[in-house]
């Protein structure tokens, strides 16, 4: 059976010394979790393709890891961007059956950003782009993000949303006042990543978004970030009558949305998952470094699932959308 991870991640030198300097100094206190996390991340090479081969994982689709370029300023961001990149294409050339890029974007510029999507798709064979969440406190709603929607619509690539922490006010208000390590966890893995990233999305469908771009395609993590289980309230209470959209809620969830393991590897979850979304907008993710290949891979043979709709969600769903 082929394989395809989609939300597999890298680090750069450059991002380290810059955006993710302060995300990675926080792996210094995971003792050796953490250093073998940060080894792993710099890693893009045949000691990576050998541990995918132990494992079974036949291909990875690598983003820069979170945060990403996204908090920074534009013109940082617009020179980190472009570096990790130009590291990942070569990443790839080396190792074009093993490995795929999703771009880096300085969405903070967004012409900037439209520029550097057409580049890597283009010239240099990206199948799409990562965004990591908000950019200080603004979604991807906000019309000021518009040329980077309408690029990804052109070059008829999907976006991959992947989570970040909340913007600080927010963080501070909801996941504050426990013992810092408590508040650290709440606001990010244990909770606040996946309930910021469903908002995100919430917004962009709330805000037209899908209605502006109705072929704009989306990509969630973590089994949808909770969204399949409010998916039938949603539908219900955000009614077009109200919310002045074309389709229900619902028809969003189902037509411009894809969902991936990211780690969620809980068959309860799945189930719902598949029930309220189906097979075809499911794919299979180890969330490596962070997850492990073998426990995913483990996950993914296990599914209570015919072998046609295993085979859908290993490798034949990601084949469609990123044209592999």
């Amino acid at each position: 059976m082929r394989t395809i991870a989609v939300e597999e991640h890298f680090a750069t030198p450059a991002f380290v010394q810059g955006p993710g300097k302060q995300f990675f100094e926080r792996f210094k206190n995971m003792g050796p979790r953490g250093a073998q996390i940060a080894e792993r991340l710099f890693e893009t090479g045949d000691k990576r393709v050998a541990e995918m081969d132990a494992a079974g994982v036949d291909m990875q689709i690598l983003s820069l890891n979170s945060p990403g370029v996204e908090q920074a300023e534009p013109a940082e961001a617009v020179a980190c961007a472009r570096d990790a990149n130009d590291f990942l294409a070569d990443t790839v050339r080396q190792h074009a059956a093993r490995f795929a890029g999703l771009a880096s974007l300085p969405i903070q510029a967004p012409e900037e950003a439209a520029k550097e999507l057409e580049r890597c798709v283009r010239r240099l064979g990206f199948k799409g782009t990562n965004i990591n969440g908000h950019t200080r406190g603004h979604y991807l709603d906000d019309p000021f993000f518009a040329p980077v929607l309408d690029c990804a619509v052109a070059l008829d690539v999907p976006i991959y949303l992947h989570p970040t922490v909340p913007h600080k006010p927010v963080a501070d208000a909801l996941y504050g006042g426990f013992a810092p390590s408590v508040s650290g966890v709440l606001a990010s893995s244990g909770w606040g990543w996946h309930i910021e990233t469903a908002i995100h999305l919430l917004r962009m469908i709330l805000g037209g978004v899908f209605d502006r771009h109705p072929k704009l395609q989306i990509v969630i993590g973590h089994m949808g970030e909770a969204i399949p289980f409010m998916l039938p309230r949603l539908n219900r209470n955000l009614s077009p009558q109200l919310t002045e959209l074309s389709r229900p809620f619902s028809d969003y969830l189902r037509q411009n949305v894809h969902y991936t393991f990211g780690g969620f590897n809980f068959t309860p979850t799945f189930l719902n998952l598949l029930l309220e979304i189906g097979v075809d907008r499911i794919m299979f993710s180890v969330d490596y470094p962070y997850g492990s290949m073998e426990e995913a891979m483990s996950f993914l043979r296990h599914l209570p699932v015919n072998e046609l709709d295993r085979e859908r969600i290993a490798h034949g769903n990601a084949e469609n959308l990123f044209k592999l």
